[in-house]
């Protein structure tokens, strides 16, 4: 304006002057204190899959005022987040911490870089860049939360929560345990009469339910379960469902145990209860990959037959679409149900699901809601067939998997079926 307005051109130089006084003020009180500022990123030794994990962000201003600032957190690229900016005030030698959740979908390595902090003083000319050196590699784990919160609610017995249904027991699964004094309240028809006789007092005989004994998962790590469902492959349901289960059935005292097939079988953990198991198992789960591969389910009953000889509970992993892809490996499913209690837990199609619950309009859209029935029915007429042959079949819904196998496997114990 000073061009076209010659008075003006002191005012101009003036706040030009001005301007500068300030942009050294902000750089002098900004950059010559050189640690006024300290960040720190606290994340967990390993992520759980599939859930959300807290990670937090500590930081301390050692200004002697205020200031604003930006933090950058540099994730791992496995999140595809770009935008991951926090902007917050901090008054002057003051602390804050800042929390936010990530929802890791595969497992493996994931590697964290520096946290990012920018400074604005209250002049707001500059920004200063503190960077710290957070490189951090942290594992991700089978779903180790879901694990922790069904073990809490197992211990307080409140599974029913998470929809785990209370299953009345059925007949007797019980073993002797010892022979005991009468206490008012025993059950009478449980009084041992020779000991009686013998001791000149009213002896009990003392059982316990019936315990230890195994429970096998066996996952499926052919091409069928790569499908995709909320982010999580087919395959990290399985896994997560596995740990959970075999936490529950070490908690009933029963030994559990896991064996990998695809085209051919992988790793083996023998059935156990010692101390250590539940951790050998999460080791062994965390390095699982889906191989691409159509499954051998022959080498799957060969490799069975020569490891598991006691009668086990297998509970099988696995995926079909049509009857007769189910149909191909009935025969060895029947030799398995021959020397154990087998149940196969399959997936049902949730978009289907949607797509038969949508009103047709369209020509196009009754074509599809057709061939949808088609796929629909033939999952039901799996079940059905399985059940003919005296095998236990669960067709569930991905995000209900943990709870329908957890249920499943409470309901067989409960009925004393093993």
């Amino acid at each position: 304006m000073a061009f076209v307005v010659p008075v003006l051109m002191g005012v101009a130089q003036l706040l030009f002057f001005i301007f500068i006084f300030l942009l050294l003020i902000d750089g002098l009180i900004l950059f010559i204190p050189t640690k006024n500022i300290f960040a720190r990123r606290d994340t967990p030794d390993r992520l759980s899959n599939g859930d959300e994990n807290p990670i937090s962000i500590y930081l301390e201003n050692h200004y002697r005022f205020d200031i604003i600032l930006q933090i950058i957190d540099e994730i791992p690229f496995q999140f595809q987040k770009r935008d991951l900016l926090f902007e917050t005030g901090l008054n002057s030698f003051e602390s804050q911490i800042i929390q936010y959740q990530l929802r890791p979908t595969k497992r493996g390595e994931y590697n964290f870089g520096a946290v990012n902090v920018y400074v604005k003083s209250p002049v707001r000319l500059l920004k200063r860049r503190f960077q710290f050196s957070q490189d951090k590699m942290v594992a991700v784990y089978p779903s180790f939360l879901q694990m922790r919160e069904y073990e809490l609610m197992a211990i307080s017995n409140r599974l029913t929560e998470i929809g785990v249904k209370k299953i009345r027991k059925i007949g007797n699964s019980q073993e002797f345990e010892q022979i005991r004094q009468y206490v008012q309240g025993d059950d009478i028809r449980k009084i041992n009469w020779q000991a009686t006789a013998r001791n000149n007092e009213l002896m009990v005989n003392a059982f316990q339910e019936e315990k230890s004994q195994a429970i096998y998962c066996l996952i499926d790590k052919g091409r069928v379960m790569k499908m995709p469902f909320e982010g999580l492959s087919l395959l990290d349901y399985a896994i997560n469902a596995s740990l959970v289960l075999s936490n529950i059935a070490l908690y009933k005292q029963d030994k559990a145990g896991l064996m990998t097939f695809s085209d051919k079988v992988g790793q083996t953990v023998q059935a156990e209860k010692r101390p250590g198991q539940l951790t050998k198992i999460l080791e062994i789960l965390y390095k699982q990959r889906t191989r691409y591969q159509e499954t051998d389910y022959e080498a799957l009953y060969v490799n069975t037959k020569k490891l598991i000889r006691q009668r086990s509970l297998l509970v099988l992993f696995t995926n079909f679409e049509t009857v007769s892809s189910m149909r191909r490996q009935l025969p060895y499913f029947r030799k398995l149900a021959k020397d154990h209690l087998l149940i196969i837990v399959f997936f049902e199609n949730t978009e289907l699901r949607a797509l038969l619950n949508k009103p047709s309009v369209t020509t196009e859209e009754v074509y599809l809601k057709t061939i949808a029935e088609k796929y629909f029915y033939e999952k039901q007429q799996i079940v059905k067939e399985l059940g003919q042959f005296g095998i236990q079949a669960l067709l569930t819904p991905p995000q209900k998997l943990t709870v329908n196998t957890v249920n499943k496997y409470l309901e067989i114990k409960a009925r004393g079926m093993l």
